[in-house]
């Protein structure tokens, strides 16, 4: 894809949620939304897949370790073939493949489950360190966000995959300085997160999250730095290119009306 299309990808896939969260009542919008281009850059752009083999042994693999917003994930592999669009409107329902956190059991392509906030990098350096004692060369992606950094386990992960040399490893951190109970720099703030990886000896960058050409480029750098893992701190905006949630934290858990569905396609470009 062009970096247009890439953009035009992102909205797509924003609206895709919005519609989503609106007919099943229920879901994290905001969330979503500040991770929209580094989703849209994974699966139309980087990630060595087979939607048609999800379990193909020779994959890039993704870990959605901010599990709560899965909804654009499955959005995207919707978009990319791994199952039918329809699915999405039965998300977490029983009926349905598309839990509200993922779950490799229920959902081909995915792989991993998650929701409990932190373990992530911990799966993603397992999985990674798997695939390299068999051989396999692929990269393990992991997208995380900056509140569940609070967590311990994040840095136990960092410091054994450091010590291990894990270069097949790519943390991507979704930066929004938002969650769930206020502002991460208010609660209990992990800045400056790229110094804190740094010293645990991770190859570090740090990108606009919502420039398709910036995270390119830094997944570019980062796979070519083979002798340690990378962090790449994505600066995002919550609730990005929708104006009523853009910052909004209310917007973290929230269902939009029919009305507000329609302004967001207004700003979306009429996205379908």
């Amino acid at each position: 894809m062009t970096t247009k299309e890439l953009k035009q990808m992102a909205n797509r896939l924003r609206m895709d949620v919005v519609e989503t969260i609106h007919h099943v009542e229920d879901g994290h919008p905001g969330p979503c939304m500040s991770i929209a281009e580094i989703i849209t850059v994974l699966y139309f752009s980087e990630m060595n897949i087979r939607p048609e083999e999800p379990r193909w042994p020779l994959r890039d693999r993704c870990i959605l370790s901010k599990g709560h917003a899965c909804p654009i994930q499955y959005a995207a592999m919707a978009r990319k073939g791994y199952f039918d669009m329809d699915e999405l409107k039965k998300l977490r329902k029983l009926d349905g493949i598309l839990q509200g956190h993922p779950d490799m059991n229920k959902t081909p392509g995915i792989d991993s489950v998650s929701g409990s906030l932190g373990n992530g990098v911990g799966i993603g350096l397992g999985i990674a360190l798997g695939c390299r004692m068999q051989g396999i060369d692929n990269f393990v992606y992991v997208i995380i966000g900056d509140g569940e950094q609070q967590e311990g386990v994040v840095w136990e992960a960092a410091m054994a995959a450091a010590k291990h040399k894990v270069g097949n490893l790519i943390v991507l951190a979704d930066c929004n300085n938002n969650q769930s109970g206020g502002k991460v720099t208010e609660l209990s703030s992990l800045y400056p997160a790229s110094e804190k990886w740094s010293s645990f000896q991770w190859h570090v960058q740090e990108i606009d999250g919502h420039d398709v050409e910036a995270i390119k480029n830094a997944i570019a750098n980062a796979k070519a730095v083979t002798d340690r893992p990378s962090y790449i701190e994505c600066r995002t905006i919550k609730g990005k290119n929708i104006p009523y949630m853009e910052n909004n934290n209310a917007w973290h858990k929230r269902v939009p009306t029919k009305e507000e569905v329609e302004i967001a396609r207004k700003y979306l470009g009429g996205a379908v």
